[in-house]
């Protein structure tokens, strides 16, 4: 090689090497900046989702709510009751009026836990065999006035929290916490 072939690759390499570094450093900014703008999207598409999902629960906490005062005795009894009926009717018109709320709301349990799940369900099921064990302790061709009557008394003299006043308080108790 002469001298003039290593001037020009000397000359060449203090050309080409600033701007290899130049353009290494830029690849870099651009990969390090478009790398944050990717991780604040995907922040922020998770706050999205959190909030979305955090008012889907809370939705579901109302509904469950609602379905626990709506299954309550006298809520039930004063939506089912009709001066025809008699003990039997009253009992299948109870039983059915908390199984239909309960169908209608099945899909909130995707979003609530499954403790909650479990005493909801438990609820109903205590709710619907304590109406059936006390109306059964009257007369099938009792009016459904006086079976309500006793239904209700019987509920009000036990001096404990109805099964969906439990579930109830619970649901309050994990909306405390998910708050």
């Amino acid at each position: 090689m002469n001298y003039t072939t290593t001037h020009y690759l000397y000359s060449l390499a203090i050309l080409i090497l600033p701007a290899v570094f130049i353009g290494v450093g830029m690849y870099m900014l651009v990969r390090a900046f478009i790398r944050r703008d990717q991780d604040l999207r995907v922040l922020e598409l998770r706050m999205t989702t959190s909030k979305e999902t955090r008012l889907l629960k809370l939705q579901a906490y109302e509904r469950m709510t609602l379905f626990l005062e709506r299954i309550s005795p006298a809520a039930v009894i004063a939506r089912v009751l009709d001066s025809d009926m008699n003990n039997r009717d009253l009992q299948q018109a109870i039983i059915s009026s908390i199984r239909a709320e309960f169908e209608h709301n099945l899909a909130q349990q995707i979003y609530i836990s499954s403790d909650a799940w479990n005493l909801i369900v438990s609820a109903k099921d205590e709710l619907i065999k304590a109406t059936v064990m006390i109306a059964g302790q009257s007369a099938a061709d009792a009016s459904a006035q006086q079976v309500a009557r006793i239904i209700l008394e019987a509920i009000e003299n036990t001096g404990q929290m109805l099964p969906n006043q439990t579930a109830l308080e619970f649901l309050k108790h994990e909306v405390r916490e998910l708050l």
